[in-house]
């Protein structure tokens, strides 16, 4: 019983991967980086880098004021609704599969394993770009947990600051010599189905990133 858990333990742990921490000066200046904001849906063949990877999820969602836990978006109430998952096809000396960002500890841990990046396509009317980027960002939200405290506001605060999460990705994509395109029109049920979302967190925008 005891060799069984202590396994079941270290299966779990496996399964977490620990980011690199965020880069907080680039190469571009924060105009240079608007300029050059463009939607992007060709990419070259080539994998990211987990470093790349580590910086763009924090720009989504990652935490800057640890001690009162707020993140680089702005979010109604600070109740931060979002949840961060990346589909990854293509990162330098990862394993495939769909991953779960944690910001309080700027890590992610595995879904689903394997490219699931065809089927995502599909589900989302064909978009090819959504199979050839190397990852896929999705963006999604757990409504209630702004609903509590707003009500029929919260579906406002919710896409607001799914618009904010988005244009900071996107934008980080672009200092790091990336490109990305904002995607909305799929299927949500079938999206949530094919990443293995919690029932409880709703597709808002797929993001495929990659080299330009």
């Amino acid at each position: 019983m005891i060799i069984g858990l202590l396994l079941a333990i270290n299966i779990a742990k496996a399964q977490e991967y620990k980011l690199y921490p965020p880069v907080l000066k680039g190469k571009l200046s924060f105009e240079e980086v608007l300029a050059k904001r463009r939607s992007v849906r060709e990419f070259k063949k080539s994998p990211l880098t987990l470093e790349e990877v580590s910086q763009l999820l924090w720009a989504v969602q990652g935490i800057t004021d640890p001690t009162r836990n707020l993140r680089t978006a702005p979010s109604a109430g600070a109740l931060y609704p979002l949840e961060v998952y990346i589909v990854i096809g293509e990162v330098k000396d990862f394993p495939q599969g769909v991953y779960w960002y944690i910001p309080q500890e700027h890590k992610i841990q595995k879904v689903k394993s394997g490219d699931v990046r065809e089927k995502l396509a599909q589900v989302a009317l064909g978009q090819v770009w959504v199979k050839e980027a190397p990852v896929v960002i999705c963006i999604s939200a757990e409504f209630e947990r702004t609903k509590r405290k707003y009500g029929q506001r919260a579906l406002r605060y919710v896409y607001l600051e799914a618009g904010h999460a988005a244009q900071n990705v996107l934008l980080q994509a672009v200092a790091l010599g990336l490109g990305g395109v904002p995607v909305g029109a799929f299927y949500d049920e079938e999206v949530r189905r094919t990443l293995g979302l919690a029932e409880n967190h709703f597709p808002i925008y797929l993001i495929p990133i990659g080299r330009r």
